[in-house]
């Protein structure tokens, strides 16, 4: 699903040069496991990843020909979009803030021929928050500060259904955290919408601006149900638990209670890339534009 806030290109796109993330443990390749000293997340976790391999940023990294050095990651596993009393783990203001900061000590104007994307709010939830505007409130915040940088580019994920992870299937919490998920996408959109109205009446920012959004909750629905689709036996359950590690984890949706395998991973950076693609912000489109 792409929301495209564009006029008309009189000439081409530059190439996606950088991919700066925000986010969580979903979108996380080290930064908690750098702070804690190497301690969290442990083996067999992957090199400080929550998951078994690569994270679905490094595969849509890959498909845009980028390079690590191209890919600056804000994302803290824990990490939630509204504000919270934990100092440790920046929540998604102070990962924008700090981005801005950094980046104000070299340049006056952040990278436009970067791609910024924003993929959190489910800690929110499955930390105990039932305020269903918030989360969203943050993220549609943090793009309006970003396009006011500079940014011409933004991807942004809404969320899975909470309450049909293996660690919140079988709880008491699993039709609220349906509730809320959907509450927050469905809030997430509208928001969207309100933004992309706001800036096109006051032109400056719209000129160039290119929003997609991943709809994360429609492709583990699909997987859910059409698992060999994606090369995938077990939807429902964690491949590591507390007693033991499964076989075949690239037949496995889940890693752990929460998060996805690696393979499953991929399958979203694939989705990443089609997002974009299908708001013309990609090299492949570059070469279709007249």
């Amino acid at each position: 699903m792409a929301l495209t806030v564009s006029t008309p290109l009189l000439q081409p796109l530059a190439p996606i040069a950088e991919l700066v993330v925000f986010g969580d443990s979903l979108s996380d390749v080290g930064n908690v496991f750098q702070a804690t000293g190497g301690l969290h997340p442990p083996s067999p976790y992957f090199q400080g990843r929550y998951s078994n391999g690569r994270v679905w940023v490094e595969y849509l990294s890959d498909r845009l020909e980028l390079s690590s050095t191209d890919m600056t990651n804000f994302a803290y596993g824990g990490a939630t979009a509204a504000d919270t009393p934990n100092a440790l783990v920046p929540s998604l203001h102070s990962q924008v803030q700090s981005f801005l900061s950094s980046y104000s000590q070299v340049s006056t104007q952040i990278n436009t021929q970067a791609l910024y994307v924003i993929w959190i709010g489910a800690n929110d939830y499955l930390q105990g928050s039932a305020r269903t505007d918030a989360p969203a409130n943050v993220v549609i915040e943090s793009i309006d500060t970003l396009v006011r940088a500079g940014a011409t580019r933004i991807l942004v994920a809404n969320l899975p259904n909470l309450g049909q992870l293996p660690a919140t299937q079988n709880s008491t919490q699993a039709d609220t955290l349906n509730s809320l998920s959907k509450a927050y996408n469905r809030r997430l959109q509208r928001s969207l919408n309100q933004l992309n109205q706001s800036l096109s009446q006051e032109n400056q920012h719209t000129a160039k601006l290119k929003l997609a959004v991943l709809d994360v909750n429609a492709l583990y629905r699909h997987a859910i149900t059409n698992p060999a689709k994606y090369g995938l036996t077990n939807v429902t359950q964690a491949c590591l638990t507390e007693s033991q590690r499964c076989d075949q984890p690239e037949q496995f949706l889940f890693w752990d209670g929460i998060h996805p395998t690696t393979a499953a991973h991929q399958v979203l950076g694939e989705a990443a890339f089609a997002a974009i693609q299908d708001a013309g912000m990609t090299r492949s489109q570059l070469a279709q534009l007249p």
